[in-house]
């Protein structure tokens, strides 16, 4: 079977074209070429390679992308969200961020009624979906065994997404989905460009739902993870994050009812 073509990297832009996006948008489509060829990380190789070798039975039949996935969305948007990593029997299967498992189901359903996707289902690449003003990634690349990467797995992949804030220039407003992200997150802006701005907030600002920090350019919004755990128990509810999702609309400075 071959290997099915992933979809991620930087999309037009929602507005008006520049050069400057256009020298943008090639600096984001090498960090994607980047993180599709990455084997930094030997733990993470394997489990992403065994879980295309070990599918589930209603997978048995579909080859797997078991590559690292990168983020998606317009060079331009001006909200980043960020989450955990790819799930191994999703996004890892069909080759795109927060599609083929119940996480991208209800994510995308919220982010469609809210005006930051075209359809409210993410199913496989070529589908026609496409994020408005959102630029989607995570803190990690592969997908880690039990959704738990090591401190230095994580570490090892955060290059990547401080590359993506570099030239993600019109964001103003970053989404945590969970703790792990909102940590990514900071460790994220620590490293990069507004470092002073991140270390200097203190005490460090600690993760909810609904929690919102101001750090440099940004806001910096903690939102739930969209996990089976958290929506079959309504942890999180399709009400909760609609609400956060218009938040961030407001913070972005975008219409409210696109």
């Amino acid at each position: 079977m071959h290997r099915p073509t992933f979809e991620g990297g930087p999309l037009s832009p929602d507005g008006p074209d520049s050069a400057a996006l256009q020298a943008r948008s090639k600096g984001l489509a090498a960090v994607t070429g980047e993180v599709v060829d990455c084997f930094r990380c030997p733990r993470l190789v394997a489990w992403r390679e065994q879980a295309a070798l070990e599918p589930p039975a209603r997978y048995a039949d579909e080859s797997y992308w078991a590559r690292p996935l990168p983020g998606w969305g317009p060079v331009d948007a001006r909200v980043l969200m960020v989450g955990l990593a790819p799930a191994a029997h999703g996004g890892n299967r069909v080759g795109r961020i927060f599609t083929g498992d119940r996480s991208g189901d209800f994510l995308f359903a919220a982010l469609h009624a809210t005006g930051f996707a075209t359809q409210p289902e993410s199913v496989v690449p070529g589908d026609g979906l496409r994020p408005i003003d959102l630029y989607i990634a995570a803190v990690n690349r592969c997908a880690p065994p039990g959704n738990r990467p090591t401190p230095l797995e994580r570490d090892t992949c955060l290059s990547y997404l401080v590359r993506e804030l570099a030239l993600l220039s019109d964001v103003r407003v970053i989404v945590a989905l969970g703790a792990y992200a909102w940590d990514g997150i900071l460790r994220a802006l620590a490293r990069g460009g507004s470092g002073s701005l991140a270390t200097a907030v203190r005490p460090r600002p600690a993760f909810g739902h609904g929690a919102e920090v101001a750090i440099g350019p940004y806001v910096l919004l903690g939102s739930f993870h969209p996990s089976q755990q958290n929506t079959f128990t309504r942890k999180l509810t399709q009400a909760m994050l609609q609400g956060l999702l218009l938040r961030v609309r407001e913070l972005a400075g975008l219409p409210l009812r696109p």
